[in-house]
């Protein structure tokens, strides 16, 4: 074999090790059924009444660009849901959201608002929610699209935990840590 035979295999080598990586290894080898044991995640419950939420949001470095307080106010008419969400960035910006959640009946999730590119998707199974949608950036925060997974998990004592990650052309560019819990737990202990 030539040299330039061995350089080949061994960049494809490398390219299948970090495609198995990414598949087997990673944010995204995580699926729903993985969580299908334990305590049950109903959007319905967890998502009701006023919510209080903290969080930071890292750039493609690893670090924070960005920390928030939040205010959420959710209710439900049967398997359709509001979810008014006002955010308070470190940087004196505040934003607003609202979204429609559709809760079929086998767990799965639709999910829409204004900033969301076509209806975003998702299941609740055991004691965890994903939800995957594409978001369309303020033109102060660059104006891209972006492809966000939200993965949220119920923790025992009703807290929920949210790592999301977004991605541009397959690109993680950042992510989000945050907690939810209803607003009367939400300095519990203080």
């Amino acid at each position: 074999m030539s040299f330039m035979t061995y350089i080949l295999i061994g960049a494809a080598l490398v390219v299948a090790a970090a495609l198995l990586k990414t598949r087997y290894l990673s944010f995204w080898a995580q699926k729903p059924e993985d969580y299908a044991h334990g305590p049950i995640f109903d959007i319905r419950e967890r998502f009701n009444g006023p919510i209080a939420c903290e969080g930071v949001i890292y750039g493609p470095t690893g670090k924070v660009t960005s920390r928030f307080v939040a205010d959420f106010d959710a209710s439900w008419d049967g398997n359709v849901g509001t979810m008014r969400e006002k955010f308070y960035y470190d940087s004196g910006k505040v934003q607003n959201r609202e979204w429609t959640l559709t809760l079929g009946n086998d767990g799965r999730i639709k999910a829409n608002a204004p900033d969301v590119v076509g209806t975003g998707t998702g299941q609740q199974s055991g004691s965890a929610v994903l939800l995957n949608y594409r978001i369309e950036l303020t033109e102060d925060a660059g104006g891209h699209s972006l492809d966000v997974t939200d993965w949220m998990y119920l923790m025992s004592n009703g807290t929920i935990m949210n790592r999301s990650q977004f991605r541009k052309f397959g690109i993680k560019v950042a992510e989000l840590v945050a907690t939810m819990r209803p607003k009367e737990q939400a300095y519990a202990g203080e």
